[in-house]
């Protein structure tokens, strides 16, 4: 019976496995300053190469620096 109930539940177990491993990495993509500043550079080669205008990046980069004011903050309450 339980290997019945193995391949019954793999296909659940598995989606839940790939849920888990997509939260860690949107958690660490979050939380990881090195990534924040890599996304802001990045953001800023876009603006100079035009690729974006001023409207866009300003809005983009006030959500990057909030991230990273963010970041710190818990950084330094733990």
């Amino acid at each position: 019976m339980l290997l019945i109930d193995d391949i019954l539940l793999a296909p659940l177990k598995g989606l839940l496995f790939l849920g888990e491993k997509i939260n860690e990495v949107i958690e660490k993509e979050t939380s990881d300053e090195g990534s924040v500043k890599e996304r802001l550079m990045a953001l800023q080669l876009k603006f100079e190469m035009d690729e974006i205008d001023e409207e866009e990046y300003d809005i983009r980069e006030n959500e990057l620096l909030n991230l990273l004011s963010n970041i710190r903050e818990q950084k330094q309450n733990k």
